[in-house]
């Protein structure tokens, strides 16, 4: 035991004596700092993934071998030779060139020193889970040179945001609110925080033909602007919503986002079909716009091409049930009709594919507002949410229901949830005005409906809902100005009179017993539902009148009939038998006095 301390002592010193510590140091500071620029430009160079791992095995193995060269070899004035035996030295040799060796020894200590500080104060800085909980993916650039394309470029946008909308533990902003940047003269920071979101995703679309090339990149908004991935894409466009599922699984990682079991499923699912299925698929998404009649039927154009091409290809009659759940809802078909082409569609795509996402959201749709299934269509706009907490109209018709159930505390916190989702969409911003109407914030509901219309002036359903908002703050004239237009489409300039000079003249009673009278003719020669004539009864206060046509309105299922015991609308009918009926039979509680 007494001669362990002098062989380790002896040990100690034969390493210094062959400079085999100021090899390690050395080498230890040339590692790091290789391994430190793999890591810091793998990124910026598109280097690939792997080759930070293959760099440190090299280093690894490389270390003992560079130890054992310092144990035979030193470094003197005439250049690099084996290095002496203990025995066979003066003593003299450790000397020889001692400057060299403490100059490059003291500046390795130095390198490691500071890459260790910059590791500690950057590590503080580093992506943390959390840190990113909020983003947009702005609309993509269109840099293929052809500006024909310039829809199909706006489609693979519409599509990215839907993909990456089902990771549940991100909020991505919708389409419409996103398109409003398409031209802004703005940084990554500014858009981040009028959207109040903590991160950016900017798209360039290079090539879109047989091949689709595109380069996507994730910036860090909040704080300091910082670049935190980048990835090129070069991919057939049959597989390109498979390339889409890389995407999202990529970036959910980079923010730390921890994928569930469901999620992970979906995003492994083979989506793989013919180019030209995949073209008029993406071309259909860039046509829904206002949910117009002119929109629908030309996405509807597309999609029958695309089924038409392969009929077993299970996302073309989703987005087909979809479509004809947004014609039924905005009344541009017959009921009955409507509904047996969405059943179709919706029971095709879950037969090719059980695992369709949308399937709850139009499930629920039909059981609400045809079905009147409250309870069905609760559960299942909760599982739509479950999959896919972004999906803004989930959000939002799962509002309406809770008000239509007199649950409007709960309306209002899931209608300014999907406002969150999608601030700038003028579908949004009328579907939230017709909750704050039925919580009777009648001033709020005109200005939410004007800022609609400074997105779109054009926008069919926001200008719907606009008299209605004149009327119910005593704007008459604003109101009938807006009827006597409508008016005049269907029976025809000449038929109409001034009904603005009218209600100036004779007041409100008289102008809008002409509205009821004119409404008359109207549905005799066009469809003007019993829910739009009962309006016009009330208005006057011929409440029989109102309630029959209400009834008929129950016969007929009419899907606008659940919203008749919110908010104000019928008011002096709550203490109606008949009218309390119609709700009884719906299964629906009685107005709530608020």
């Amino acid at each position: 035991m007494t001669d362990s301390p002098s062989k380790i002592s002896r040990f100690w010193n034969e390493l210094k004596r062959r400079r085999v510590i100021h090899v390690v140091m050395v080498y230890a500071s040339a590692a790091f700092v290789i391994i430190e620029l793999v890591n810091n430009l793998s990124e910026p160079l598109n280097l690939p993934p792997r080759l930070a791992t293959i760099v440190v095995i090299i280093l690894a193995v490389g270390f003992p071998l560079a130890v054992i060269l310092g144990w035979i070899y030193d470094l003197t004035p005439d250049g690099i030779e084996r290095t002496k035996h203990a025995d066979k030295t003066d003593g003299t040799e450790p000397g020889i060139v001692p400057n060299a060796w403490k100059i490059a020894t003291y500046i390795s200590f130095a390198v490691i020193a500071g890459l260790i500080a910059l590791n500690i104060a950057r590590g503080s800085s580093k992506l943390q889970a959390g840190d990113i909980e909020s983003l947009v993916i702005l609309p993509f650039e269109n840099f293929t040179g052809d500006e024909e394309l310039a829809n199909m470029v706006s489609g693979m946008h519409s599509l990215l945001i839907g993909d990456m909308g089902r990771i549940s533990g991100l909020r991505v902003i919708g389409r419409t609110s996103s398109m409003i940047y398409r031209k802004a003269e703005m940084t990554a920071s500014e858009i981040a925080k009028e959207l109040n979101v903590d991160a950016v995703v900017e798209g360039t679309v290079m090539c879109l033909a047989d091949t689709i090339c595109m380069q996507l990149r994730l910036v860090k908004a909040s704080g300091e602007e910082e670049q935190l991935w980048i990835g090129d894409y070069s991919e057939d466009k049959s597989q390109f919503l498979n390339m889409y599922n890389r995407v999202t699984k990529q970036i959910a990682d980079e923010v730390r986002i921890e994928l569930t079991d469901r999620e992970r499923k979906i995003l492994e699912k083979d989506r793989a079909a013919d180019r030209d299925v995949i073209d008029a698929y993406i071309q259909s998404f860039s046509y829904w716009g206002d949910l117009s009649k002119q929109a629908l039927d030309q996405a509807e154009e597309y999609l029958a091409v695309a089924i038409q091409k392969d009929p077993e290809w299970a996302p073309l009659y989703g987005a087909m049930a979809i479509l004809w759940g947004a014609r039924l809802q905005m009344g541009q078909v017959d009921n009955d009709f409507g509904r047996k082409k969405l059943y179709e569609n919706l029971e095709m795509a879950i037969r090719l594919d059980p695992d369709f996402t949308d399937s709850q959201f139009i499930t629920a749709v039909i059981a609400i507002w045809t079905d009147w299934d409250w309870d069905r269509g609760e559960k299942e706009l909760l599982q739509s949410l479950a999959v896919n907490p972004n999906h803004v109209l989930s959000r939002m018709y799962y509002a309406h229901l809770l008000m239509i159930l007199q649950r409007m505390d709960e309306a209002m916190i899931q209608a300014r949830l999907a406002l969150e989702l999608d601030p700038a969409d003028p579908l949004v911003l009328a579907l939230y005005s017709v909750i704050l109407k039925g919580s009777g914030q009648h001033q709020a509901v005109l200005e939410t409906l004007e800022k609609a219309l400074t997105l779109d002036p054009g926008h069919s359903f926001t200008r719907g809902q606009l008299g209605r908002a004149y009327y119910n703050l005593g704007r008459y004239g604003d109101d009938l100005k807006i009827v006597e237009g409508y008016l005049s489409q269907v029976l025809g300039e000449g038929n109409v009179p001034d009904l603005v000079t009218l209600y100036g003249q004779y007041g409100r009673q008289v102008a809008y017993e002409e509205v009821s009278r004119l409404r008359d003719l109207c549905a005799k020669q066009s469809d003007v539902g019993p829910i739009t004539l009962s309006r016009s009864y009330y208005r006057i206060g011929a409440y029989t009148k109102a309630i029959d046509e209400l009834e008929k309105a129950y016969a007929m299922h009419d899907p606008n009939l659940p919203y008749i015991g919110t908010g104000t609308r019928y008011e002096a009918l709550h203490d109606s038998a008949r009218f309390l009926a119609i709700l009884d039979n719906m299964g629906l509680p009685h107005p709530v006095s608020r």
